[in-house]
């Protein structure tokens, strides 16, 4: 015990305050983050820096283009109360929001996005956002206050909160769609991919306990050939 508690204070003080462990289960940041993908998310870099040592640790604020996790907010009735998600943020307070036949202008300059997945298929609603019609799968929560957001064609965001979006655009439900994330939801920054198994969406959806202990077991048997070695301590960008 003498050996053993001081080890499980120093694990429990990293992951609650230094590092955290996350998995992927959809594919809506493709190619970016694979589905199976398990990171280690920093959560020191985007914590307020201390008064008292401001240059200790590696604080910064958020930038345009951070991949974040946030915690999921209530307007967005496909995650559950307090699910993590990991999008990359688009727009920061302040900056005004339009799509154009999938291009995203922030304040009125194109963005040049290597990183998106582009399907080759056209949503009005989806890719000319928010002025091309009704968007299915809007949340009621945000499609009724939406409007009060918008100016001149382009969505503002509102101080204190940011707009998110998925690298994989046509299969993402994200800002467009519940709308802004708060400051105060954002929690971790990923930084490491430490494992990636080839997995799709079917192998999160086990729900009961003999379900979830054949995935274990799943898991285990078929790790050496399903683990894809070449993303190992690959960094996301």
């Amino acid at each position: 015990m003498r050996v053993w508690i001081p080890t499980l204070v120093v694990a429990l003080f990293i992951i609650t305050f230094v590092v955290q462990p996350f998995d992927i289960p959809s594919g809506s940041m493709e190619n970016t983050l694979l589905i199976g993908d398990h990171l280690l998310a920093d959560r020191v870099r985007l914590s307020p820096p201390p008064s008292w040592a401001p240059g200790l640790l590696p604080y910064r604020p958020l930038q345009r283009g951070d991949i974040v996790v946030f915690m999921a907010t209530p307007a967005d009735v496909t995650a559950q109360p307090g699910e993590h998600i990991v999008k990359r943020l688009i727009g920061l307070p302040g900056d005004h929001i339009k799509l154009v036949h999938g291009v995203v202008y922030r304040n009125g300059q194109a963005l040049v996005e290597p990183y998106v997945i582009d399907t080759g298929g056209y949503d009005p609603g989806r890719d000319d956002w928010p002025n091309g019609g009704p968007l299915f799968d809007t949340s009621e929560q945000w499609a009724a206050v939406m409007p009060n957001y918008v100016q001149n064609g382009e969505v503002v965001v509102p101080p204190g909160e940011y707009f998110c979006m998925g690298d994989n655009r046509d299969n993402s439900l994200d800002s467009r769609y519940w709308g802004f994330v708060p400051a105060a939801n954002v929690i971790a920054r990923p930084s490491v991919i430490y494992w990636s198994y080839r997995s799709d969406e079917s192998d999160y959806e086990a729900q009961g306990l003999m379900e979830r202990l054949g995935g274990m077991v799943s898991v285990i048997i078929h790790a050496p050939t399903r683990t894809r070695w070449e993303r190992t301590l690959h960094l996301p960008r």
